[in-house]
């Protein structure tokens, strides 16, 4: 493990677009203009992520979601951040893998919607994790070259969102995405 990795983001600029990893508490995610909630169809409360969001956020989400569900896996929809130090969350519903087909097209709609909703409303950064990776079960290295080469085909229409954050809940998570995003030659 590098533990520079631990301490440090690992950045790469694209198009004026600053895309980092960090290990980290998605629930934690001050100063960033909103979160991505990797969710449920029901935009309920439950394990990994939306467990982690909603209960930071407390029981206003949960009320502000009901109405909004159910989503379709690759949609996305956006609320206020409640208790978070956040003003919104973007909740994307990623594919359950090995069910949710076609897999690859249904995550990278979450990552592309979430920025779409982002830009649309006036959000300048975005923290995500790593969707559809825990319980969903899509692979890991699938999941991050997805996830990153949406995100980095998606920077040069961006007009107002300039920093984006994938905050990865351990280490070998971490040093999978901090590969893809370092630019050739190191971090």
């Amino acid at each position: 493990m590098n533990q520079s990795h631990e301490n440090d983001p690992v950045r790469r600029s694209v198009n004026g677009v600053r895309i980092e990893a960090v290990r980290g508490d998605i629930a934690g995610q001050e100063g960033f203009d909103a979160v991505v909630n990797a969710a449920n169809a029901q935009l309920q409360t439950g394990g990994g992520v939306a467990g982690a969001l909603h209960r930071a956020a407390g029981p206003g989400l949960a009320r502000e979601c009901r109405p909004l569900a159910p989503i379709a896996p690759g949609e996305a929809v956006i609320t206020s951040g409640h208790d978070l130090p956040n003003a919104h969350v973007i909740h994307c519903l990623g594919p359950i893998y090995g069910q949710d087909e076609p897999a690859e097209e249904l995550l990278a709609s979450c990552y592309r919607r979430a920025l779409e909703l982002a830009e649309e409303a006036e959000l300048g950064s975005v923290a995500f994790p790593a969707i559809s990776t825990g319980a969903f079960g899509y692979p890991l290295e699938e999941a991050a070259r997805v996830a990153v080469d949406t995100v980095m085909g998606e920077a040069d229409g961006l007009e107002l969102v300039r920093l984006i954050r994938f905050v990865l809940y351990d280490s070998s998570t971490l040093e999978v995405f901090a590969g893809l995003i370092a630019p050739e030659g190191g971090s």
